[in-house]
């Protein structure tokens, strides 16, 4: 199967790709799960998934219901999400380490959950069925009764949004958007995925930027895919250099701990690999400088989001890993920075006019997008999708350099407001992270009696360093307005994360108000 050769058809089915993937590359190695030892060939993949959605349709599935999957990343996962589109349902993966997940299940409406062992909840009653993993399994059934009847503009997959800003919400994914998305990252040079290649992942399937980056585009390429239900650093790297990995599929906390490791090791293990992928939150561009040290590789960032299958702009785009930046939109993708009414705000910049750039958050706005990725609304009803010129405001508030690449700045909701001031937590963080004790920061806002929020700063200090809450206090003040220096600065052992490396901004924000004097009601 050649570059961008697909399934793309206007009724087609995200299920079709394994079967032509068993179709034109029978015999290649499809799946190497590090956990079980599990090997899969796509002609068995194929064998796997039509059983298991035979299993389903068994259970009572008919096309449009709703069918969870609750397994880790591993060839489980992949079997049964591929099955649940295959019996023309639509599939809604669930955190598999989520011990509550009724929520879901009941705002969804999912009655059957694909797992390797039962799900128990007392308000939502759920049939369990287990994927079929043993590729002599006879199938039973015949290929007629797997017909779906379901693609292009049908939904392929509810997915729920981390939550990180609020109540997680169903992003409505049709087999469109998700096939448009695979297309697109396809079309890029260099391919994040070839037929030969071997791809690490580590990070969460049931998230949109393993499914859709990892799984959805190995299985259009006819590669191999190595999963690992967790990241664990020296693991990893002993599984990269056993399978001979050619490409990771990261998020930062992961380079961060990759990078920590002694350079020798680092390039040894991660010898066989041709490209290192990052998304999902931004990278520090020091930890870029000490990967690329090690292994004389890039880590060449991306920018995505759960309601554009998901993803929107890569470094892939140029070929240049620029620290800072999330790259140029992918082919077919539209991208403009607006006003929060969506009118033009933020216009990219002339790059041959020499005065035409942008200093601090000048010349930022609101994200918008615009392409065949993109999603159908939530779920239920598909409300807040796209508008009626097919645009998406994200929620993101970035800026266009003169280069025409594209830098974030922050979630429009994490903006601190000092006495009517925008404070982007990204830049202050940028600064604290200046100081060689830091080995990681996140910026937020608490309310203050006198300006309306103030900046708070939670600092995880590197192993025993000394630092002190007047150190950061004087090292901002050096470097930032008053409004944007905090005033108040924490110190913790960690950082609370969401499975893909973004932090939890909502759990470190005081409740309580500053008072004029600077202390604490």
């Amino acid at each position: 199967m050649g570059k961008g050769q697909v399934v793309t058809g206007e009724s087609s089915n995200v299920a079709d790709l394994v079967a032509e993937a068993a179709r034109t590359r029978p015999d290649t190695l499809a799946l190497i799960d590090t956990a079980t030892e599990v090997t899969r060939t796509w002609s068995e993949i194929e064998l796997a998934v039509r059983a298991t959605a035979l299993r389903l349709r068994e259970a009572g599935v008919v096309p449009g219901d709703r069918v969870a999957v609750r397994l880790p990343t591993s060839s489980a996962f992949v079997v049964a999400f591929y099955a649940a589109l295959r019996a023309g349902a639509i599939a809604v993966p669930l955190n598999p380490y989520d011990p509550e997940p009724a929520t879901i299940l009941d705002h969804s409406g999912a009655r059957v959950v694909l797992t390797a062992r039962p799900v128990e909840t007392a308000d939502v009653p759920v049939t369990s069925v287990e994927p079929v993993l043993d590729a002599t399994a006879s199938p039973g059934g015949s290929a007629g009764d797997l017909a779906p009847g379901r693609g292009g503009e049908d939904l392929a997959a509810l997915l729920y949004t981390s939550g990180t800003t609020g109540s997680p919400r169903g992003v409505m994914l049709s087999h469109r958007a998700l096939l448009a998305n695979v297309t697109q990252l396809r079309s890029v040079t260099p391919s994040p995925v070839e037929p030969s290649d071997r791809v690490f992942v580590a990070v969460p399937m049931h998230h949109v930027y393993a499914l859709g980056c990892g799984l959805l585009t190995a299985t259009a390429a006819g590669a191999t895919v190595v999963t690992a239900p967790r990241f664990e650093v020296r693991t990893a790297l002993s599984d990269c250099l056993y399978h001979r990995v050619t490409v990771v599929l990261g998020v930062p906390g992961m380079y961060v701990e990759m990078a920590a490791r002694p350079a020798d090791e680092l390039g040894e293990h991660l010898s066989t690999v041709r490209l290192l992928l990052s998304g999902a939150a931004p990278l520090r561009p020091k930890v870029l400088a000490d990967i690329r040290a090690a292994t004389g590789l890039p880590v060449f960032e991306g920018y995505g989001l759960t309601e554009a299958s998901p993803v929107v702009t890569s470094t892939l785009v140029t070929g240049y890993a620029k620290p800072g930046s999330v790259g140029r939109p992918l082919p077919g993708v539209e991208v403009a920075l607006v006003d929060s009414d969506g009118s033009a705000g933020g216009a990219a910049p002339d790059p041959d006019d020499p005065d035409d750039t942008f200093d601090d958050a000048d010349g930022t706005g609101l994200v918008a997008v615009r392409g065949a990725n993109l999603f159908s609304g939530y779920w239920p009803d598909g409300a807040h999708g796209p508008d009626a010129n097919g645009w998406f405001r994200t929620g993101d508030v970035g800026y266009v350099d003169t280069d025409g690449d594209l830098h974030l700045v922050d979630r429009a909701g994490d903006l601190v407001l000092v006495n009517g001031f925008n404070v982007y937590p990204h830049e202050v963080e940028g600064v604290i992270c200046e100081l060689p004790q830091v080995r990681e920061v996140a910026v937020v806002g608490v309310l203050d009696e006198r300006s309306g929020e103030a900046v708070k700063a939670v600092i995880v200090p590197e192993p025993g360093a000394a630092l002190s809450e007047q150190q950061v206090i004087d090292h901002c003040a050096a470097r930032l307005a008053g409004y944007k220096v905090p005033k108040v600065v924490t110190f913790a052992d960690v950082l609370p994360y969401s499975p893909t490396g973004k932090v939890r901004r909502v759990g470190l924000r005081d409740v309580e108000v500053l008072r004029q004097d600077g202390e604490h009601a």
